[in-house]
């Protein structure tokens, strides 16, 4: 599927159209059941969001994970078990770190830095929503 998917682009636009409601879907309910259970912030975990417009403007702010491309290629091989050539395949149909960058409102980089600094950094973000 994967191999269709990035070499394809109306496959890959059929596929969104059939997942990404789906999704959406369960984002809401889960969204409705975690202020109705009185949460004071909720995380949505958006892969997609500058490519999918509609996230954007449903959110009060948004956090971008960062890290050098290399690094992202990396770990996607060591995640999904895929070579350099067919990781940086699937970055290129993704929208460039430049635009994922421009939608933060905060940015965390997560590359070359101990667990520690890193809960310092989404504690620093953290303490801006009252948590």
């Amino acid at each position: 599927m994967r191999t269709l998917v990035y070499s394809n682009p109306a496959a890959k636009k059929l596929l969104e159209s059939v997942i990404h409601p789906l999704v959406g879907q369960t984002i809401a309910l889960q969204a409705r059941d975690a202020e109705q259970a009185g949460a004071r912030c909720i995380v949505f975990d958006i892969p997609l969001l500058v490519e999918s417009a509609q996230w954007r403007q449903s959110l009060q702010r948004v956090i971008v994970v960062d890290c050098s491309a290399e690094t992202q290629i990396a770990r996607v091989m060591a995640r999904n078990s895929l070579d350099a050539d067919s990781v940086k395949k699937i970055m290129i149909t993704q929208a460039p770190r430049a635009r994922r960058l421009a939608a933060a409102d905060w940015v965390v980089f997560n590359d070359g830095i101990t667990l520690e600094h890193l809960a310092q950094h989404v504690h620093q973000i953290g303490s801006q929503f009252g948590l």
